[in-house]
């Protein structure tokens, strides 16, 4: 299981959202859409309104990873959605191939909700995010970027986390201000 991910959805659900996700990309390659998905062919559990991101690997490589950080529509949905943007409209990518289509690894995270941190200087933020556990969303002023649980296996130092994070959003490295604000959140995560 990767970090910061918990394990509510069975291993036959989890293989609902992830064969879902990889229709919704195929038929984004065939008719240049997201999946339409009928609600009522799925259980409860899967009509609930969560947020979610997927992430597309290369060869081990990041393809593509797109999500939303506020549950804004039922989790089937927004597996469809986002599986299909993060092929075709993660703006650092051209869109997925249909020569890739086939070598892409899919990976689902399941959010929980984020709950704001309370801190009063980075000092005190960095004491508070748990390495491995925490995704983070800083914002400020109009600037906002989030980092998933699994980014922690490339940046496993909180300051470095932090610092990268901050130019994610568009700010400084060393950027500190009293108005910022920062949110913590686990997931579940899994993948083929």
């Amino acid at each position: 299981m990767a970090p910061g991910s918990s394990n509510s959805y069975s291993e036959k659900k989890r293989r609902i959202l992830l064969e879902t996700a990889r229709r919704s990309i195929l038929h984004g390659l065939e008719q240049r859409r997201p999946l339409s998905v009928e609600l009522s062919h799925y259980p409860e559990s899967l009509r609930e309104k969560r947020a979610t991101f997927v992430t597309l690997h290369l060869d081990n490589r990041l393809r593509g990873c797109i999500g939303t950080l506020e549950a804004v529509r039922p989790l089937i949905q927004d597996i469809a959605c986002n599986a299909w943007a993060a092929a075709f409209s993660d703006p650092r990518f051209p869109p997925l191939s249909r020569a890739e289509f086939d070598s892409i690894d899919i990976e689902i995270s399941i959010l929980s909700p984020p709950e704001p941190v309370d801190f009063r200087s980075e000092a005190e933020l960095l004491q508070q995010i748990r390495p491995g556990v925490d995704g983070l969303i800083l914002e400020d002023d109009g600037y906002r970027g989030t980092f998933l649980p699994g980014v922690w296996e490339s940046l496993p130092e909180p300051q470095e986390f932090l610092q990268h994070l901050k130019q994610k959003a568009g700010l400084p490295a060393n950027y500190w201000s009293d108005t910022l604000k920062a949110y913590r959140y686990t997931t579940e995560s899994f993948g083929e």
